[in-house]
């Protein structure tokens, strides 16, 4: 799978923007605050109709316009697909594959899958719970395609869970059968939600502690998936017995606090290095490179359960890396695959890497393309877009 083309029109800095991208590398290089960011942030909205950067949707939209798009083409093996998204400043959304419109989000985010690094992603070790269970739901969601659906049920029946404890609280003569319909409805949903989780998770895990050893010659990465419900073998039984447990166990503590303590929204998961966890005990690189690990077990994974390859987006990935660590993971970066790099100097990428990519470079908000030459030092002209 890989994207053929991509226009924006008044998206971020740029006003009108048409680009063909190579089936394989693409490397965006150019000072800080030109644009460069966007670019792979429009791919990925485009494949998933929201930012990866949170909490930011409304400034998709160029200043003083009413709406922005994103338009691109997606090739895999002889399916061809346009796909189209739309922004509106009233924050509606419109989403179309081959110019028929999409009513269901969960639907239309099977057409494009894309696994993107950024330097934010260190909030998956950094920071909160809500932070990597958002980005977990994400992952799987371009993976299983009723995990959306079921996910979004889930949500509904804890608002309505939560809003009876509270009248519970209040009024202690209300009818508890309610109550009980609303558990055995929770339930059936997190069932399908932690056996995802719990797949998705495992199978990080067979890869994940091999790649980071590559990059970075340390052994014992892993991932622990954690929920608050003590399971162990995620049988359909037993997280039903497990979690209805729970909920009776603790009905009076829920009843005065007036919210469900238990249940696939207040998982977790944490990583590790030889047992420690990283997020008290790594250094900055550390993390860093466990973060890299796990988006490129990730490829292997989307592979392994679609049988495609996801369009890889890294920004600004190998600033921070010494030499060493830099051609390790290049060598680790898979082949037949859509890579899209940015990056401020070329002199931070593999040369060989840059010989075999095209290259655009942006200038506040404008991309003018810049082919490499043999020596992967580029061409002395360029070709404006």
């Amino acid at each position: 799978m890989y994207l053929s083309k991509i226009e924006l029109t008044n998206y971020r800095n740029y006003s009108k923007l048409k680009i063909k991208l190579d089936p394989n590398i693409n490397i965006f290089i150019g000072n800080n605050a030109q644009g460069k960011t966007n670019i792979l942030e429009s791919i990925y909205v485009l494949a998933l109709t929201k930012s990866h950067r949170y909490g930011v949707e409304n400034n998709l939209i160029r200043k003083d316009m009413l709406a922005c798009r994103i338009k691109g083409t997606v090739k895999d093996g002889k399916k061809v697909k346009d796909l189209q998204f739309v922004l509106t400043n009233k924050s509606e959304k419109t989403v179309m594959v081959n110019d028929k419109e999409v009513k269901k989000i969960s639907d239309y985010i099977f057409n494009m899958k894309v696994i993107m690094f950024c330097p934010d992603d260190l909030e998956m070790i950094k920071g909160t719970p809500a932070f990597r269970r958002n980005f977990m739901n994400i992952e799987i969601s371009q993976l299983i395609q009723f995990y959306v659906q079921y996910l979004n049920e889930y949500n509904k029946i804890l608002k309505n869970r939560n809003e009876y404890l509270k009248l519970l609280n209040v009024n202690q003569y209300t009818d508890l059968r309610y109550l009980d319909i609303l558990n055995d409805k929770l339930i059936e949903k997190a069932v399908f939600i932690y056996t995802c989780r719990k797949q998705y998770m495992d199978s990080i895990n067979a890869i994940i502690g091999d790649i980071y050893e590559k990059i970075s010659g340390l052994k014992g990465l892993s991932v622990q998936y954690e929920n608050n419900i003590d399971l162990m073998s995620y049988s359909e039984e037993e997280i039903r017995d497990k979690f209805l447990e729970k909920l009776k166990k603790n009905h009076k503590r829920e009843l005065l606090q007036g919210t469900t303590l238990y249940g696939p929204h207040r998982d977790d998961f944490t990583f590790l290095l030889l047992e420690d966890d990283l997020k008290v005990y790594g250094s900055e690189g550390q993390k860093r490179l466990a973060i890299i690990a796990f988006k490129l077990a990730e490829v292997q994974v989307f592979y392994q359960i679609t049988n495609t390859m996801p369009i890889l987006l890294l920004d600004d990935i190998f600033s921070e890396l010494d030499v060493k660590k830099r051609n390790r993971l290049i060598a680790c970066l898979p082949t037949e695959i859509q890579i899209v790099i940015t990056t401020t100097d070329l002199k931070n990428i593999n040369r060989k890497l840059v010989k075999n990519a095209k290259i655009f470079v942006v200038d506040q908000g404008k991309i003018t393309e810049k082919v490499g030459d043999k020596n992967g030092n580029g061409r002395k002209g360029r070709r404006n877009i």
